[in-house]
């Protein structure tokens, strides 16, 4: 009887080697990969070509005022600090900035995901918001 999922065999879940879902991941020493469990994986070999040694993406959004350039300032000054690899970007499209669905503005964006929004971040504490990130 399988009605109501009674009687139906229970299934192992499987864990995937990757974080795309994939089970494939080719063991090599080079680059640690963030998809492999058992070891090192070559850039080339990553079945989803991520890796942890990726470069970070900070957009700050802004209309151009004197806040949001501040904002812009203080980020990059926190890259800076911490020595990522990685650029900071100041946006002031108004149909970019409405792309993130951002209605408060200085905003950062780290790799495409809104992480704070209406108030101006000192350096140090773009810096904690990093690190809260993993970064």
């Amino acid at each position: 009887m399988a009605l109501f999922g009674f009687g139906k065999k229970k299934e192992e879940k499987k864990i995937p080697a990757c974080c795309c879902g994939s089970s494939e991941s080719k063991v090599e020493e080079s680059t640690t990969c963030c998809c492999s469990t058992t070891g090192t994986v070559a850039e080339s070999d990553c079945c989803c070509g991520e890796t942890e040694n990726e470069t970070i993406n900070i957009k700050v959004l802004g209309a151009g005022c004197k806040s949001c350039h501040e904002q812009y300032e203080n980020a990059k000054m926190a890259v800076k600090a911490l020595g990522l690899p990685g650029e900071v970007e100041y946006i002031t499209d108004m149909e970019k900035v409405m792309g993130y669905g951002v209605m408060s503005m200085p905003a950062i964006v780290v790799n495409e995901k809104v992480v704070s929004m209406g108030k101006v971040l000192k350096a140090a504490d773009v810096e904690k918001l990093l690190h809260k990130h993993g970064f």
